[in-house]
């Protein structure tokens, strides 16, 4: 059997929501992150909890790339397409490339499933004008239940093999060593041998099926790792990193760490996964409602702990009022924003990029608060780390952007060797010279940060609250020339933090098109630029990570090319702020509210067309 190198291939398992698409990909994207591989995962969930089995509202979606180098994106399409029944057939065959082999349970094709797809005719590959020759018919149902025979497993849990079977299959397809699925499935299922060993002999079965058949549509394809950088690598999703930066933020400042949060999807893994480090000095409430998330985290901050809560657009609506209270009593407090589809309820399980103007400005008086966003899965932990070191260090509350696509997709990410790896973090704490005089609004010149005095500390007494205080005694006061001093401070202070420089990547000196975005469009946007690029335009990327304050170059930087596009997940909100910021700043915009991730080959029509103009 010939063996093909390729430089990156694109799968996408789909299925009904209780079919283990999100585990069968999951293990896939492990496997090859082991190996080297780059990847980008999509997890593509329906926002029903359960919707009725083989109907078109049910079907899971889970896409992953892998690439010999670097990879930036889930793709736009996929070579392989693996679909579990007729409704994930019919609603995810858009998603596969012209001539993508396609994977189907011909046991799941039934007159019954057929109807509940809305087919109009048994011959589902003529109407949906697929080549026969380009799938892979496999009645693999049948041959789970043969595979599991002789184990004792009742019908109901030798189904839940299916995936499995499936997922033995692409290994095959893409030679992936067993071994490697068999350990992560041993190590997943410590407790329940017999259902890992299950699970193991169903995997094994479908890579025999590929082998044995050959399955007619296509060789056996290796992507090899082109560059391997020596280090201890992890398949890491967006919130398990923000989970991670937290935690090493904590240690490296020599702190408890407290998250506050109330469940909400899709920021909900953030307080799973803190919650099982306890061994950390990890202290985790789920609370009844999202303000007593936010108010008992503020809580903690205000008795020396590093205080987070984490949500979503609907949550911040409701954190808000204590989000201001941290803002005027100007303590540390992180709040992780998992962006979602919205207004309201809205979409639930998609991603969006709405919450921006939101964060920046949905909260009464002038509650300035820095601004991160994070650019993929792995930047989560630098930039949750980023967020906790500038809330300590200046006294604020931070708002971190995340976003369902990033949360939830993961990336190959290198561990750092060492805490020393990761830069000291300071809290602003007050001077043993300030005892018995101590003041909490007593700042320091140069930054306009106050001196942070824990609760019980002799000599420290003061009083924090949600009313207006003097600058110099800590009293409340009306005063109006006081307010507007303190409202100016605490504007200044987050004004005065220091942030890094707007990158510009691509043909940055003489760039005919400027692309401009923030936070997770970063792998399309990139990705946009290297293929404009290769066909002979000059273009250039500037995406922004610290969006409040904003890198002191960023004027110089947008007013430098001719043209310049903003492209985001939103209206226009990005493009909006930048205009108040910087003087005569007139983008062209590229905005889109899908629910889904921009489309590589959509950016670069429509950056194509601007370029024309």
């Amino acid at each position: 059997m010939e063996v093909k190198e390729l430089e990156q291939v694109v799968v996408r398992f789909s299925g009904d929501s209780g079919d283990g698409m999100q585990l069968a990909g999951n293990i896939f994207s492990t496997v090859s992150a082991t190996v080297g591989n780059g990847i980008s995962t999509f997890p593509d969930y329906p926002a029903d909890i359960r919707a009725p089995q083989g109907s078109l509202t049910g079907v899971s979606g889970f896409q992953v790339h892998i690439g010999a180098g670097k990879v930036y994106t889930p793709g736009d399409k996929c070579d392989v397409l693996v679909a579990m029944n007729a409704a994930a057939l019919k609603t995810q065959y858009r998603y596969a490339k012209p001539g993508a082999t396609i994977i189907i349970d011909t046991d799941s094709f039934g007159p019954k499933d057929l109807e509940k797809a809305k087919f109009a005719t048994p011959d589902y590959l003529g109407e949906m004008g697929i080549d026969p020759d380009r799938v892979i018919q496999c009645p693999l149902t049948t041959m789970v239940k043969d595979a599991l025979a002789d184990s004792g497993m009742d019908n109901k849990a030798m189904l839940k093999c299916r995936n499995m079977f499936a997922l033995g299959l692409v290994c095959w397809l893409f030679d992936r060593d067993l071994n490697l699925v068999a350990n992560f499935l041993r190590e997943k299922f410590a407790k329940k041998p017999a259902i890992a060993e299950a699970n193991i002999k169903v995997i094994q079965a479908g890579w025999n099926y590929g082998h044995n058949t050959h399955s007619s549509t296509m060789n056996v394809y290796r992507v090899e790792t082109k560059v391997k950088e020596p280090g201890r690598y992890m398949d890491i999703t967006g919130n398990k990193a923000t989970s991670y930066g937290l935690i090493a933020a904590a240690e490296r400042a020599g702190l408890k760490l407290f998250l506050g949060s109330y469940p909400i999807t899709p920021a909900t893994d953030i307080l799973h996964e803190l919650s099982k480090h306890k061994s950390c000095g990890v202290m985790t409430v789920q609370c009844e409602d999202e303000i007593s998330g936010a108010a008992s985290a503020l809580g903690a901050s205000f008795a020396g702990a590093l205080g987070v809560t984490s949500t979503s657009g609907p949550g911040i609506c409701l954190k808000s009022e204590a989000m201001n209270l941290a803002v005027i009593d100007e303590l540390p407090l992180v709040i992780v924003d998992v962006q979602r589809g919205g207004p309201s309820t809205g979409l639930p399980t998609k991603s969006e990029q709405t919450d921006l103007l939101q964060v920046l400005y949905g909260r009464n008086g002038e509650s300035p608060m820095p601004v991160i966003a994070a650019l993929h899965p792995s930047d989560c932990f630098y930039a949750a780390y980023d967020a906790a070191k500038m809330a300590l260090e200046h006294l604020t509350p931070v708002v971190l952007l995340t976003d369902a696509f990033v949360a939830n997709g993961s990336g190959a990410f290198k561990l750092p060797a060492s805490m020393d790896e990761l830069p000291a973090i300071h809290p602003h704490y007050a001077t043993p010279e300030m005892k018995g005089n101590y003041t909490p609004y007593f700042r320091d010149e140069e930054t306009k940060v106050r001196y942070w005095a824990i609760p019980g500390q002799e000599g420290y007494t003061h009083i924090l609250g949600g009313l207006e205080k003097d600058g110099k005694t800590g009293a409340i006061s009306t005063d109006p020339e006081n307010h507007d001093e303190m409202c100016r401070l605490r504007a200044e202070k987050v004004a005065r933090i220091p942030v890094p420089d707007l990158v510009v990547e691509g043909d940055k000196d003489d760039a005919d098109l400027l692309i401009v975005g923030f936070g997770s469009t970063y792998g399309h946007l990139f990705s946009a630029m290297e293929e404009l690029r290769a066909a002979g335009k000059k273009v250039a990327l500037a995406q922004f990570r610290f969006i409040n304050p904003l890198p002191k170059n960023t004027a110089e930087v947008l007013m430098k090319y001719k043209k310049v596009v903003v492209a985001e997940q939103n209206l226009g909100q990005l493009a909006a702020y930048l205009r108040t910021k910087v003087d005569g700043f007139v983008p062209a915009q590229f905005n889109q509210v899908k629910g889904q991730p921009f489309v590589v080959a959509e950016l670069i029509n429509a950056f194509e067309d601007i370029l024309k103009k």
